[in-house]
């Protein structure tokens, strides 16, 4: 059972985490950004809505006046998830933006690994990519002791 003194220290260990270090933290910001530039290539897309785009969303079954919107929503994510400060919300709301495109390729009957799960694969590398450059994150979720 946790009670205010166990709760002061869970929040004092998190803030005392140490630095990682600089590989760790490369490879962390390397693997934040494949997936983050491609986000932004999709939203920057949405954004400008080609043909190929407008299509595309239609026949998913998206009326063509959210696809703007949708764009700008992506790019807000993503900006928020290149700043440190606010990045693990950005992981959160890419994860439920991802969520809402496996949905969508379910709902259409897509084949699973190319399509309903290409989401997943963007999601695990936004989340790998923060947890090896969030020291807190590693620290709250440690995978070893």
């Amino acid at each position: 059972m946790m009670n205010a003194e166990n709760d002061t220290q869970f929040v004092q260990s998190l803030n005392s985490v140490p630095p990682v270090s600089k590989p760790r933290l490369w490879t962390g910001r390397i693997l934040s950004a494949l997936p983050a530039l491609f986000l932004v290539m999709d939203g920057v897309m949405k954004m400008m809505k080609p043909d190929f785009v407008v299509k595309a969303t239609v026949e998913m079954g998206y009326p063509e006046d959210v696809i703007f919107g949708l764009g700008i929503v992506v790019l807000i994510c993503v900006i928020l998830y290149i700043i440190p400060n606010t990045a693990v919300l950005g992981a959160i709301l890419l994860t439920g933006y991802l969520g809402g495109a496996v949905a969508t390729h379910v709902r259409h009957a897509d084949p699973l690994f190319s399509h309903v799960l290409s989401p997943v694969y963007f999601a695990i590398l936004l989340w790998a990519g923060l947890y090896l450059r969030e020291p807190r994150l590693s620290a709250l979720v440690p995978f070893r002791k």
